[in-house]
């Protein structure tokens, strides 16, 4: 198929559960005439504590599912699976593929003023030092990065407790770690698709830790800029831009999925189809 007999076919976008609805929020406002199609691993999540070459198969497993259900742009919205699977595959897929991590790390270098970038995820993610790389690469050299694993930030998210006293103890203690390694830190990517959510408590407790504002980094966000990018540059705009887009959800398990997921994606979710990847 010519990429321009593509323009009418939907997005696909997959992650290790939930957490990629904040990603697919940003596509909704960004690109609001695309039709997305949604894959959540709900069965297997989370990614973050499994090993690169699991992360690699399921992540397959998933493009190869959107891409047989006919998608033009495949999206990654799970950062831990960005980090370990990119290269295998747009090996595998013959369409455009993103992740989230190479766009929120050129947000962090265009935001960094000092050129000291902290970077909050998944264990999976901080010690997959993707975002370290991209960052390095991208600044050639002249922005120093320091990752922690913020794990307590899901569970938190995923119930719902996004201010308090819970979750503000939690990010004050995860920015007190963060300031121990990284004290002049002015850029903070939120490097998992959950901690969006809690926006709100990261922002205070850094400003109140760090004793200044600090910038933070929505890789879901910047990703929808570069997506929106791509789309324009290959001719693959839905032709029709007065529309509204559709999304279609997939899941490959439903416990809990409506409640938690409008939650992640401040709209009603509508029909959620449980599949086999």
């Amino acid at each position: 198929m010519a990429e321009n007999d593509r323009s009418s076919l939907p997005i696909g976008v997959f992650d290790s559960g939930v957490g990629g609805f904040t990603v697919v929020r940003a596509l909704r406002r960004k690109l609001p005439s695309e039709d997305i199609i949604y894959l959540g691993d709900t069965a297997r999540v989370p990614y973050g504590t499994k090993s690169p070459e699991t992360v690699i198969r399921y992540s397959l497993n998933n493009a190869r599912f959107l891409h047989a259900a006919g998608i033009k742009v495949l999206v990654v919205a799970c950062n831990t699976a960005s980090a370990h699977s990119i290269k295998a595959l747009r090996s595998a897929l013959d369409i455009p593929v993103i992740g989230v991590i190479e766009p929120g790390a050129r947000a962090a270098c265009s935001a960094t003023k000092n050129g000291l970038v902290g970077v909050i995820g998944t264990r999976g993610t901080v010690e997959s030092r993707s975002y370290a790389h991209h960052i390095s690469e991208i600044s050639a050299g002249k922005v120093t990065t320091q990752g922690l694993a913020c794990p307590l930030f899901v569970p938190l998210a995923e119930e719902g407790w996004l201010s308090g006293e819970v979750p503000r103890l939690t990010a004050l203690h995860y920015m007190q770690a963060l300031h121990a390694i990284l004290p002049d830190m002015d850029t903070l990517v939120l490097g998992c698709t959950h901690y969006p959510l809690l926006s709100a408590v990261i922002n205070e407790a850094s400003s109140e830790i760090f004793g200044h504002s600090v910038s933070l980094i929505d890789s879901g966000v910047s990703s929808s800029y570069v997506i929106g990018e791509i789309l324009k540059d290959r001719g693959l705009e839905n032709p029709d831009s007065e529309r509204k887009g559709v999304l279609k959800t997939c899941v490959t398990d439903t416990s809990h999925i409506e409640t938690v997921g409008e939650l992640f994606l401040g709209e009603p979710l509508g029909t959620v189809e449980r599949v086999d990847v």
